[in-house]
């Protein structure tokens, strides 16, 4: 079979469900971005007359969302590929779509050893798959890739969506990415920056909050640098911390969170923005990576571990009860022992509440791919032992003094593991677990009695 290249269109096209009684199932492997690009995917479907299936057994459109940050994305997808072919040679009328980052990449990559996937398409291009899947259903396997969005304009804002949770959202407020972080694929994959237009955002948190919604949270590869591309009462300037007032102001909307921001970008008027606005929560997501400066500057990152905990007490000494996170990433080409050691002195300095901790893995096209000095996988994972075994225990110190307070919650739904217990989280994003029955997007005050390392055990308070 033959893959069709398709052109770029210059607008959606509008189309009468065609579809309807079909079963689709969406995959998604990634971040918080991939997430909601499926949720879209999901409405969209949903939209053309499908409805979800219950599996890959019932399913007639499968589509998986790809990331490709790391490595063990590739092997998940052509894992799951190599799944699906078998249950196509029984069912060749079944659909498969391949979207996102990596199809985004590795669109030959992806054909050549996938030729029995429909369609191919990438992360500019999402509100196209009902198009490209008829297209595939008429003439075959078809490929889709737009190497950038153009404008503002490009920016597919009034998708319908397929959210997993009736009480909470994401609202994407920009895509793509201006910074040339060494390590990072994501400039490649999503394009430069583009911010979408206040009043679209707006619009939309005002039409979530309508349907229930309760909770948001503000999506961007860095949203410290949202609306330095638009032009505001005829200048520019940077905005994100009006965009967390405005979007506070939303009735309705009772919890605001965001992510993330980048280290060198954030400044007070954020950090006060969060002080003074009720509903966003006292929650900070700020990714240090390295804590060498040595290391930091082949990542090009364009901040010291010095100015990075500055830039952290600054938020801490502004917003009260504010909690942290941080990603860190492992092993970078050249990293010694003097240099990991920085990180591990920056994570006990810092006393994040949680971390998302990585070995790094190359990625093709990157600049660090090409670095010499990649460290041995051995040595490489000792290390990343070492600090996550810090990191759970200043987790848990920090938890544990929650022991014997109250705090409010909102619920998620049943816990995975006990359906008698619910799930819930805090403003600061700590989930608890509490016995009883509440419906999702409740709020109510637990009192915390127990602490471990990745969740707190309390009490409804009546």
């Amino acid at each position: 079979m033959t893959s069709i290249e398709l052109g770029m269109p210059a607008v959606r096209e509008r189309r009468v469900p065609t579809r309807d009684g079909r079963r689709f199932l969406v995959r998604t492997f990634g971040c918080q971005m991939n997430e909601h690009d499926s949720e879209r995917i999901g409405g969209l479907f949903e939209e053309d007359g499908m409805v979800p299936a219950t599996g890959v057994d019932d399913a007639d459109v499968i589509l998986i969302n790809t990331c490709c940050v790391r490595e063990n994305a590739d092997n998940r997808l052509y894992g799951n590929l190599g799944q699906l072919k078998a249950i196509k040679d029984i069912r060749p009328d079944m659909r498969i779509l391949v979207a996102g980052c990596l199809a985004q990449k590795d669109k030959e990559i992806v054909r050549a050893k996938a030729p029995w996937v429909d369609v191919v398409f990438g992360t500019h291009n999402l509100h196209r798959v009902l198009t490209l899947l008829d297209h595939a259903e008429e003439w075959g396997p078809v490929t889709e890739i737009w190497d950038e969005t153009g404008s503002i304009d490009d920016i597919p804002s009034g998708l319908p969506t397929r959210r997993e949770s009736d009480h909470s959202a994401w609202v994407t407020i920009t895509i793509g990415c201006d910074n040339a972080c060494t390590f990072c694929i994501v400039p490649i994959v999503r394009g430069r920056e583009i911010s979408r237009r206040t009043g679209d955002i707006l619009r939309e948190v005002r039409e979530l909050a309508a349907d229930g919604v309760v909770e948001v949270t503000l999506l961007g590869q860095n949203v410290n640098s949202y609306g330095r591309d638009l032009a505001v009462d005829g200048r520019r300037r940077p905005l994100f911390a009006d965009m967390l007032r405005r979007t506070g102001e939303i009735e309705g909307i009772e919890r605001i969170r965001f992510t993330s921001p980048h280290p060198k970008d954030i400044k007070e008027d954020v950090a006060i923005a969060m002080a003074e606005t009720a509903a966003v929560c006292e929650q900070l997501h700020l990714p240090l990576q390295s804590g060498s400066a040595r290391i930091l500057r082949a990542m090009q990152r364009g901040y010291t571990p010095e100015r990075f905990l500055d830039k952290l007490r600054m938020a801490e000494s502004i917003v009260p009860g504010l909690a942290t996170s941080t990603d860190v990433i492992v092993g970078f080409p050249g990293e010694s022992d003097e240099d990991f050691q920085g990180t591990l002195d920056v994570i006990a300095a810092a006393r994040f509440d949680s971390a998302f901790m990585f070995i790094y893995s190359p990625r093709p096209g990157t600049r660090a791919a090409d670095m010499a000095g990649h460290v041995d996988p051995d040595v490489a994972g000792e290390r990343f032992e070492r600090l996550v075994d810090l990191q759970r225990t200043i987790t848990l110190e920090k938890n544990g003094t929650l022991i014997g307070t109250t705090v409010s919650v909102l619920v998620e739904g049943p816990s995975r593991k006990d359906p008698s217990v619910i799930t819930a989280r805090t403003r600061t994003n700590k989930v608890v677990h509490v016995p009883g029955i509440w419906a999702p997007g409740t709020f109510f005050e637990a009192r915390i009695e127990q602490a471990a390392p990745s969740h707190l055990m309390g009490s409804a308070v009546s």
